[in-house]
C-alpha cells in the first residue's frame, strides 16, 4: 500500500513538473522544472528497483542534457522580438506529404499486427544476473530494433541541430 502511494505521489509530481515545463513563460524556470522532472523520474526508477537506470537518468539527463539546454537558453536572445523570415526554398507541401506518408506507414504497421508487444523472456533464458546486465541483455536482444530506431532519431536530431546552428557565410 505504501509503495502504491509513493508511486502515485511521485507520478503526480512528474506530471505536474512536465506541465510547468511547457506552461511557464520564463525559459530558465522551464529548464529548472525540467531538472526536477528528471529527478522525479529517477525516483520512480528507484521505486521500481532499477537503480542503474536511475543513476543514468540523473547523470545523463539531469546533468548533461539540462546543462546543454541552459547553454542554449543563455546564448539565444529570447527577449528580442521574433524576426519575420520567410524562406523561399521551404517546401511545405512536400513536408506535409512526407509526414502523411509516415503516418500512413505507421498505421499500416499497427494494423497488420507487426508491432505487437514482444513476448516476455523467461527468466532462465537470460544468462546474466543483476539489474545492469539484464538491461544490456534485453536492450541488445529483444529490443534491438527499437534501440536502433531511437539511435537513428537522435542522429537525425543532431544533424538537424547542426544544420540549424550553421551560420550562412
Amino acid at each position: 500500500m505504501g509503495e502504491a502511494i509513493a508511486f502515485y505521489t511521485i507520478a503526480a509530481f512528474v506530471l505536474g513538473f512536465a506541465v510547468l515545463v511547457v506552461s511557464t513563460k520564463d525559459t530558465v524556470h522551464s529548464v529548472l522544472f525540467l531538472v526536477l522532472d528528471f529527478l522525479f523520474v529517477a525516483a520512480l526508477y528507484v521505486l521500481l528497483g532499477a537503480e542503474f537506470l536511475a543513476a543514468i537518468q540523473v547523470l545523463v539527463y539531469a546533468g548533461g542534457i539540462v546543462v546543454l539546454y541552459l547553454f542554449v537558453v543563455m546564448l539565444v536572445n529570447l527577449k528580442g522580438l521574433p524576426e519575420e523570415h520567410r524562406d523561399p526554398h521551404r517546401r511545405t507541401k512536400l513536408g506535409l506529404g512526407l509526414a502523411a506518408a509516415v503516418l500512413v506507414e505507421l498505421g499500416a504497421i499497427f494494423a497488420s499486427g507487426y508491432a505487437r508487444p514482444v513476448p516476455q523472456v523467461a527468466e532462465a533464458a537470460i544468462p546474466v544476473v543483476g539489474n545492469t546486465e539484464e538491461v544490456g541483455w534485453l536492450l541488445y536482444t529483444n529490443y534491438l530494433i527499437p534501440f536502433e530506431i531511437v539511435s537513428m532519431l537522435l542522429l537525425v536530431a543532431m544533424i538537424g541541430a547542426i544544420v540549424l546552428a550553421k551560420r550562412e557565410l
